[in-house]
């Protein structure tokens, strides 16, 4: 019996340059799932996406998502694609399992943790409001970390900027006092020693989300990471939000560890591979 993909509706095209289109995965064309193809929204129309791929129940089992997996790697390869992600739930073993056979690795992974009772801070540290006078200089530094985050994932700088730039002028229009924003700067000891950025609301996002944690160099190494984390945690839990998220790169061995040991657990694993 032959899997093939057949186009379950035409091809969605923008102004941006991306597109996207669904197709049915066939048996001997009666079909069997659906898969969904995109061009990565961060990376750029030279990047593809598994954006969803489905088997019906009584087909699982017998090969067909990797077959239509192969197939979906086919038509990106076509589009010009040279790399393609996948987000799998963490829970999913089965399509973890299967994504690691066909050659993924994990770029980065999703975080989150149910809160409780909010927390104090180590004696010596407090926390206040990032200031507006305070703010250029954060947000320039926070742009460049940014920038330099995403050429390490393989971005190119141009677009790692524009990136960079959209995403800030979308979640701070407002600059320090955007709404439903908490930037916060860690104090110790009478000296700054880092900030966190907490988004209190955020599309997709059932509760806070941290989209920035930064311990000055010279200060690293002494728990203000962890610190800074239970300043969002305390945040979150003022504004009525009771999780917390996260995402943090595969290479970044410090935070995994941080997030582990404060109770945080995947949620969902951002995998990619190169095609030639």
């Amino acid at each position: 019996m032959t899997t093939t993909l057949r186009p379950a509706g035409p091809e969605e095209r923008h102004d941006d340059g991306s597109r996207a289109r669904r197709y049915d995965v066939c048996v001997n064309s009666r079909r069997v799932g659906g898969v969904r193809l995109a061009t990565d929204a961060r990376f750029g129309p030279t990047a593809g996406r598994i954006a969803s791929l489905d088997i019906d129940p009584a087909d699982r089992h017998r090969g067909r998502a990797t077959v239509a997996a192969l197939a979906a790697e086919e038509v990106l390869r076509g589009w010009g694609c040279r790399q393609i992600e996948l987000t799998v739930p963490a829970e999913a073993e089965a399509a973890l399992r299967l994504a690691a056979a066909l050659g993924y690795t994990e770029r980065s992974r999703t975080m989150s943790k149910p809160l409780a009772g909010s927390p104090r801070l180590p004696e010596g540290s407090l926390d206040r409001p990032l200031s507006e006078a305070e703010y250029p200089a954060w947000r320039d530094a926070a742009l460049a970390e940014y920038v330099r985050t995403q050429l390490g994932q393989g971005m190119s700088r141009a677009r790692a900027e524009e990136s960079s730039l959209a995403a800030h002028g979308a979640l701070l229009p407002d600059g320090a006092a955007t709404a439903d924003q908490a930037l916060r700067i860690l104090v110790h000891d009478g000296t700054e020693v880092g900030s966190v950025w907490l988004a209190l609301r955020m599309p997709e996002q059932p509760g806070g989300y941290v989209v920035d944690v930064q311990v000055a160099p010279g200060h690293r190494g002494h728990g203000h990471g962890r610190t800074l984390m239970l300043v969002a945690e305390r945040e979150s839990l003022a504004a009525g939000r009771t999780c917390l998220g996260l995402n943090v790169y595969a290479g970044n061995a410090p935070a995994r560890g941080l997030y582990d040991s404060l109770g945080y657990r995947p949620t969902a694993h951002l995998l990619w591979k190169p095609i030639l």
